[in-house]
């Protein structure tokens, strides 16, 4: 077992209830990462589940919790011959902070009818890592994946911003692990904001984010193409589209966040 799998592990206490310990590694300077919270709410949701792969997340993030015992309740809502459906709840101390719509399905191995091809990326040697952050940032979630940038889109550290809401990386985890669904819930919440290309800093809390397992990856890199549609009225939006080492297509997301103050 990794680190990432003990770290998002739930442990069932009854049929609708899991107990799960909310790792403080996965940190972005306080608060923890959304993607990783809700790779430890799908842990729940597949093992409450009777198929094997959670196709379909819709989060919305009441409260922020914090790193510490936490559960996560199950309700089934409707199972049929493939496709189940389920609300899953992170609770802590009693209180809701995460709410969840999931659907779970067995994806199986099958060429696409038609895939849009990927967009452009500069190898991995002409990629960038950022810096490491302060100790006193506790921004501790950098050392459990590697990131490599796409420069343009990390201009913002040196003040030159591209202007346009955008952020690509190569993505895997810090400790050997072949991606998995729980790897990529992770994956599609791991770029920094796009805003920060647009000219924005400060943290940029999700409200709702939406993502999509299409396929099961290959072994190795990710890469990691985030981009944004509207900034407006304090509030943006984000698609991030994953591709495996076969350049596959792989995951989708959407969120809705706040634009941050830096």
């Amino acid at each position: 077992m990794t680190k990432f799998d003990e770290a998002t592990q739930a442990i069932k206490v009854d049929e609708g209830t899991y107990d799960v310990c909310l790792d403080p590694g996965y940190a972005i300077g306080g608060p923890l990462n959304g993607g990783y919270l809700m790779a430890v709410m799908l842990r729940a949701a597949v093992d409450a589940s009777p198929f094997e792969h959670p196709v379909s997340t819709t989060a919305q993030f009441l409260k922020a919790p914090i790193a510490g015992p936490a559960q996560v309740r199950i309700e089934p809502l409707k199972a049929g011959r493939t496709a189940a459906f389920a609300r899953a709840t992170l609770v802590q101390d009693g209180v809701a902070h995460i709410e969840g719509l999931i659907t779970t399905a067995t994806l199986n191995e099958a060429e696409p009818v038609y895939e849009r091809p990927a967009d452009d990326m500069p190898s991995r040697d002409e990629c960038v890592k950022l810096p490491a952050p302060k100790p006193e940032s506790g921004m501790t979630l950098n050392a459990q994946m590697e990131l490599l940038f796409d420069p343009p889109t990390i201009g913002w550290l040196k003040g030159e911003p591209t202007g346009r809401p955008e952020s690509r990386a190569y993505f895997r985890m810090a400790e050997p692990q072949d991606p998995d669904p729980y790897v990529l819930a992770l994956a599609v919440d791991a770029l920094p904001p796009v805003v920060f290309s647009a000219g924005a800093r400060g943290w940029a809390p999700t409200v709702e984010l939406t993502w999509h397992l299409r396929a099961l990856p290959a072994p190795g890199w990710l890469t990691l193409l985030g981009s944004g549609r509207l900034i407006s009225d304090g509030w943006f939006d984000e698609d991030v589209e994953v591709r495996d080492s076969a350049g596959r297509l792989v995951a989708q997301s959407r969120q809705l966040a706040r634009v941050g103050r830096g």
